[in-house]
């Protein structure tokens, strides 16, 4: 292939839009719920609970969530990683629209929170794996 692509450190590094560091900064910031639950729990953190899926932002996710086996699929027959990349994308950006429409910590039952630990938990062992497939190792702080 050919194209005019011109390579900026600005734009690879950026922590909007399509890159890396958007991504890993969508895991970690899971990661810092998930300290601060555990820190508010005393290390005692339950998330075997069924999903409460109240809100579009919430259901969003989730729906983006069960298509990574046919994404898979898709990149293991089409041998087009950027479909994996194009996915992860889309998971972490699903993923701050719903951190920034549904209070985790601060939800308004021990339900709901609990729920929106276990959505934050699959959606971080998502990301997790998928970035792992690309050869990219997360990071627990950015």
């Amino acid at each position: 292939r050919q194209s005019n692509y011109r390579f900026s450190f600005d734009k690879m590094l950026s922590l909007n839009g399509n890159t890396a560091p958007y991504m890993l900064y969508a895991y970690a910031r899971i990661r810092g719920i998930q300290r601060r639950a555990m820190a508010n729990a005393d290390g005692d953190l339950e998330l075997d609970a069924p999903f409460l899926i109240n809100e579009p932002t919430e259901l969003n996710l989730a729906r983006q969530l069960v298509y990574l086996p046919q994404v898979i699929i898709e990149v293991e027959r089409d041998l087009l990683p950027s479909r994996l990349c194009e996915y992860i994308y889309e998971l972490a950006t699903r993923f701050n629209q719903f951190y920034e429409s549904c209070p985790v910590m601060n939800a308004e039952t021990a339900e709901l929170k609990t729920s929106r630990l276990a959505l934050c938990e699959l959606t971080a062992s998502t990301l997790r794996l998928s970035l792992e497939l690309l050869g990219i190792d997360v990071l627990e702080r950015l």
